[in-house]
């Protein structure tokens, strides 16, 4: 391999590694990272650090001045495309124009439709060398949540659990702590502060009274999302004590009910006490139609609210109930080298399928050892159509590869 390449590996590693200093920090918007580079030398770096500061490039720009470095006629290595529009920051590509850079080297393209090749084309016209696709597949990495989000309209969700070799979440007797390593736990509460949002269901919040913050050091608290169909989270419950310093939504059905005895205590018989009660405490409550809480309409009121990714942390039923709805992009399942057998709970229970072709599909994207626990990173299946021209009866292409999750219709 030529020489050259090789050192333009190293410097768009380099934006790699730079970029992910943001993680937690800049949702909705990208992760990125910039290299400033002239005769072989690195003369600036920058990444994006926050929501609404500097882009990448201009973070870059500014740090290659402050060293005393003039940036005319050098090379800059970008995780992703230079934004060309007006947002919180003017646009990049004006930014390295002006700094009279002469080459641009690209890793991702950027699908959101207000960039998406204005920011290449613009470069190329103003006669600055533009090469694309560099280390593409390393750079898109970093940003399966922004790309989900930007193309879909929809939170990237994920679901985590720890488990046994035997599979199993909890002893017979429900004893659950701890099944995974010290060093698990610290990765999970990475995984806390990398989405944005936090979920569990009422029966992980009645079982366990947690947190559900991030406990790592300069860690970001996801927003907490609760979902109880029927209003049962006790208003002495850490999660509704702390509301007004961690963001949090209590996601219910319309035609919930409050048990009487069960919040006898605190005088909030019914549902609209009990909703007002809430909202005292600082939490955001949202309703959906059924007899249980519409997932998919929650993730549209999160998306809404700039809330681009979501990390489950529940029991079994909201696991198989995530899984039922089709909204779980990654699993992270924590495997711990030890046997529990029995009839204990499994990561995901609910009312479980009746045939195998039925079942939710993934495929393994990454494994890696934790102190001695395993583990395994899947992704949901990328489905395309794979009969566009045999359509099904109402038109839409038919798939053949049975995977719940798709959002096709199946052939028939």
């Amino acid at each position: 391999m030529p020489v050259g390449i090789l050192s333009d590996e190293i410097f768009m590693r380099r934006a790699i590694e730079l970029a992910k200093m943001g993680l937690g920090r800049t949702n909705p918007n990208p992760l990125v990272g910039a290299v400033i580079v002239k005769e072989g030398a690195v003369i600036g770096e920058g990444y994006h650090h926050v929501y609404g500061d500097l882009h990448a490039e201009r973070d870059a720009i500014k740090n290659c001045k402050e060293k005393g470095n003039d940036p005319a006629g050098a090379t800059i290595y970008v995780t992703l495309e230079p934004c060309s529009h007006f947002g919180k920051q003017p646009p990049c590509i004006h930014a390295v124009k002006e700094a009279g850079i002469s080459k641009v080297v690209i890793g991702s393209r950027d699908p959101n439709p207000l960039v998406n090749g204005k920011g290449t084309r613009w470069l190329r016209e103003n006669g600055i060398e533009v090469i694309e696709d560099f280390l593409r597949e390393e750079c898109d990495s970093l940003n399966e949540i922004f790309f989900h989000y930007i193309n879909t309209k929809t939170p990237f969700v994920a679901l985590k659990y720890a488990m046994t070799m035997d599979g199993k979440i909890a002893t017979k007797t429900g004893e659950s702590k701890w099944i995974s390593g010290e060093k698990s736990r610290e990765h999970a509460h990475s995984l806390r502060n990398k989405y944005t949002c936090i979920m569990a269901g009422i029966g992980t919040v009645l079982a366990d009274d947690p947190m559900l913050n991030c406990r790592i050091a300069g860690g970001r608290n996801p927003v907490r999302v609760i979902c109880d169909s029927s209003l049962k989270i006790p208003l002495e419950s850490n999660i509704v004590k702390t509301a007004k310093d961690i963001p949090t939504i209590v996601a219910c059905t319309r035609i919930a009910t409050v048990d009487s005895k069960e919040n006898a205590d605190i005088n909030t018989s019914t549902r609209a006490d009990k909703i007002v009660a809430l909202q005292k405490a600082g939490i955001e409550v949202f309703t959906t139609d059924g007899d249980k809480v519409d997932l998919k309409a929650l993730m549209a009121h999160l998306a809404e609210k700039k809330l681009d990714s979501v990390l489950i942390e529940g029991g079994g039923e909201i696991n198989f109930s995530a899984l039922n709805a089709g909204i779980v992009n990654k699993v992270y399942a924590y495997i711990a080298p030890q046997c529990f057998g029995g009839s204990a709970k499994s990561p995901v229970g609910g009312t479980g399928i009746e045939k195998i072709c039925d079942s939710f599909k993934f495929k393994v994207t990454d494994t890696k050892m934790i102190d001695g626990d395993v583990l395994v990173e899947f992704a949901a299946n990328d489905c395309k159509p794979a009969h566009a021209d045999k359509p099904t009866s109402d038109g839409s292409p038919a798939c053949d590869c049975n995977t719940r999750n798709c959002g096709s219709k199946q052939e028939t």
